[in-house]
């Protein structure tokens, strides 16, 4: 089976599965949380001055930001789809090397600073809150099983909505161009029409899905053997 095949299939079963999973949509916010600290942070980067962020019941999420340069719009609209790719490979790598506690907790350190810099909507206030304490009961109090399952599930989903965000953008291109978000951005500042940019955003979506599903079965298949029993004889 090819690499992205398999890609496609683990997307599709992702999306089945965690469709099941009792209070699923409660997660979800935080690939949005991801999406806009990428625009605040890059809006930073560019001198620019984050207003606020907005996070929202129906997953969707706002920034509200001022720069004196207006190239620098570009770059920012770059990143909230990107930062949200790759930080589904991050979630990925952390976890082929054993590192899911790093991974949480670099997840957590986000969301705080979030809840303390750049937050300002009830919901997003209140959904912030709680999802750093369970983040810290996950971390420090539960099993490790239960912290790494958490973990798992949360890196699928992260993934799955990295993908979903974009190809569910092609369809705002394609029907209303001016409502497609960071691609109409990005379609006014360049001339290249909103649904180009969307499909970009999929098509680098995808490649990040590939490698962080390709980091996730080798690490399955590099998993050492526990060792044999040898008995000495007396």
């Amino acid at each position: 089976m090819s690499s992205w095949l398999k890609t496609v299939c683990f997307l599709i079963g992702s999306v089945l599965l965690t469709r099941w999973i009792p209070f699923s949509s409660f997660f979800r916010s935080l690939d949005t949380m991801i999406h806009e600290f990428g625009h605040a942070l890059v809006t930073l980067a560019f001198s620019g001055k984050v207003n606020y962020i907005e996070l929202n019941a129906d997953h969707s999420g706002v920034t509200l930001s001022s720069v004196t340069n207006s190239w620098s719009v570009i770059p920012i609209a770059l990143a909230g789809y990107m930062l949200a790719s790759l930080f589904a490979v991050f979630l990925f790598k952390m976890q082929a090397i054993g590192k899911q506690s790093l991974g949480l907790q670099v997840i957590t350190v986000l969301a705080i600073i979030s809840l303390l810099v750049f937050v300002r909507n009830g919901y997003g206030m209140v959904w912030l809150i709680g999802f750093i304490i369970l983040n810290v009961v996950m971390l420090f109090v539960v099993p490790r099983w239960l912290r790494d399952g958490y973990y798992m599930f949360m890196a699928f989903l992260t993934l799955e909505e990295s993908v979903m965000g974009p190809i569910s953008l092609i369809l705002y291109a394609w029907n209303d161009p001016a409502s497609a978000g960071d691609a109409t951005n990005l379609g006014r500042m360049t001339l290249v029409p909103a649904i180009v940019w969307a499909l970009l955003f999929t098509l680098f979506s995808l490649w990040c899905a590939k490698s962080a599903i390709g980091t996730f079965l080798r690490s399955k298949r590099a998993r050492p053997a526990p060792p044999e029993s040898t008995v000495y004889p007396r």
